[in-house]
């Protein structure tokens, strides 16, 4: 498979947290390169991050938060907006026409934030979940640092066989 088709949208802050994504072939290739095109919840029109993981055969659309889950109202509605982006992109066939090769595999939509939600956004997230449990479609938030850079580390992660 092309890494072009793997990894579609990586916005310039998100290149380091690929390593938890757990991307399959992740070798530093020009695909991979950052965009400049901006992501996270305040685009819900781009799908921040798409891969395949090999270990849990599943697909995992990425979204990014790096703000504080202090804007209230504001942020809850761009968070809701992506979700229902991504679960549209998935449920109403756009994944399955764009890789067909994914069609039957099991999706998780992952809010990977640098700041830990406050209750009410884990309260909605919970709810969320629940609602794509039933169309089999896994919700998992994810914390991660400023520092989950794989480069620094000189490969693509723990388990990494790429160097």
């Amino acid at each position: 498979m092309d890494d072009a088709r793997v990894a579609l949208c990586i916005s310039n802050w998100s290149l380091g947290l690929l390593d938890a994504l757990r991307l399959v072939s992740l070798h530093r290739s020009p695909a991979l390169t950052p965009m400049p095109m901006q992501s996270g919840l305040e685009k819900p029109g781009v799908l921040d991050a798409f891969a395949y993981d090999q270990r849990s055969d599943r697909l995992v659309l990425a979204m990014f938060e790096p703000r504080p889950w202090t804007s209230g109202d504001a942020q809850a509605f761009q968070l809701q907006e992506k979700l229902n982006a991504y679960a549209s992109f998935v449920l109403d066939g756009e994944m399955r026409e764009a890789f067909p090769e994914f069609a039957k595999k099991r999706v998780c939509i992952q809010l990977r934030t640098m700041h830990e939600p406050d209750d009410r956004t884990m309260d909605f997230i919970k709810m969320v979940r629940e609602q794509l449990a039933f169309q089999e479609i896994d919700l998992e938030t994810v914390l991660v640092s400023e520092t989950d850079d794989p480069a620094e580390e000189g490969n693509c992660g723990s388990g990494c066989g790429c160097h």
